[in-house]
């Protein structure tokens, strides 16, 4: 035993074991302010992992001829992560409140306007080329932007609304090539063009749905989350869990259980692989906020600001490398100027935020009188 000067008696804890609880504190609540784990460029490169294997892998389950089961998949997916965060949790590798009624009331508007993000996402995926996908959700920054600006006294710079004008024009210009390019088939006469065009209708209005149910999304959760003081993990949580019977109920309404369908959307000879890559995109939505939250502790909002950013070219570029995406002068055009859209918005929202932490700091009434 080891005893301090007042008598109070101590326990002896091994220094392995101490150093293990100190670890498991520091990945739970994020307060390390030291790179513990790793390194900052292992954390931005498994960030970017995430991010490129869950898009292309949603890519590749919706992508099937047949494919119609999107509220399943998404019932799935939210189940394994449901499951794997709990499976997290139980090895304390993270910490987030355990399940509540009341807090469950209070959170379900949210998680059922994220039903619709992802359902709205999905069908957009299915639709359109990943480069085109990526490209317009930059659009998505716009209205959370303005939404903030009369919803919570938000303010748009100069550079951050000259970010905004190359955002909008990376999207015409993606829309531009994806049309040329798509709508005029080598044979098949006019029932071809009509049939392409009809599907680009449906991609792009999923897309757009998709943008604003986006926005209102972040913007409703910015709200609730200072009624609730939910953490990243407890939202994450919650969004999984209240989504999966809202999900499983609309994929009974809606979608078709019969064998033959079934059969259609899981054909035997890959079915197997399907749902391998269904639970793994399940798991990777577990793996993107984790490592979202890792970045941010082990370098800075500022580096992880770039870092989504930049993020998008690997993104764009793996639809092009995996399924086959058209590389064409157009394609090639959006991306990159889209690329630099989102490096412009990361630098003006920091500056804005080094702005306002600066007049911020200039506010601040001296509690004593300089000598």
């Amino acid at each position: 035993m080891a005893t301090s000067n007042r008598g109070v008696e101590y326990k002896n804890v091994p220094l392995e074991e101490e150093d293990a609880v100190e670890l498991r504190k520091a990945v739970a609540t994020g307060s390390v302010k030291e790179p513990m784990i790793s390194s900052a460029s292992l954390s931005i490169a498994c960030y970017c992992l995430a991010s490129i294997l869950m898009t292309v892998v949603n890519k590749y389950v919706v992508s099937g001829r047949n494919f119609s089961m999107n509220f399943l998949l998404l019932c799935i997916q939210s189940t394994v992560c449901v499951l794997c965060v709990l499976s997290v949790k139980k090895l304390r590798i993270i910490s987030f409140r355990n399940f509540d009624v009341a807090d469950a009331k209070a959170w379900f508007p949210i998680s059922f306007l994220l039903v619709t993000v992802i359902y709205s996402g999905s069908k957009s995926l299915q639709f359109l080329t990943i480069p085109v996908y990526t490209i317009f959700k930059n659009l998505t920054i716009i209205l959370i932007a303005y939404g903030e600006v009369l919803w919570f006294g938000g303010r748009v710079t100069a550079l951050t609304l000259v970010s905004f004008i190359f955002m909008v024009v990376s999207s015409v210009i993606a829309a531009w090539s994806d049309i040329s390019h798509t709508s005029l088939p080598a044979e098949g006469g006019l029932n071809s063009v009509t049939s392409v065009v009809a599907t680009l209708n449906v991609g792009y209005f999923w897309m757009f749905a998709n943008c604003l149910t986006s926005a209102a999304y972040v913007l409703a959760m910015r709200r609730r989350i200072k009624v609730t003081g939910f953490s990243d993990w407890d939202s994450m949580f919650y969004n999984n869990l209240l989504s999966i019977p809202v999900l499983l109920l609309f994929s009974f309404i809606i979608e078709d259980w019969g064998s033959e369908n079934l059969d259609r959307n899981f054909p035997p000879e890959t079915r197997g692989l399907l749902l391998f890559a269904i639970a793994f995109s399940g798991a990777a939505a577990v793996g993107i906020s984790y490592t979202t939250a890792w970045c941010i502790r082990v370098t800075s909002s500022t580096t992880y600001s770039m870092t989504g950013a930049l993020n998008k070219l690997p993104v764009a570029a793996s639809g092009m490398i995996f399924f086959g995406d058209a590389v064409t002068f157009g394609s090639v055009t959006a991306v990159s100027v889209g690329f630099f859209a989102g490096v412009l918005y990361a630098i003006a929202k920091n500056n804005q935020k080094k702005t306002e932490g600066a007049t911020k700091a200039e506010t601040i009434i001296p509690m004593t009188r300089k000598e």
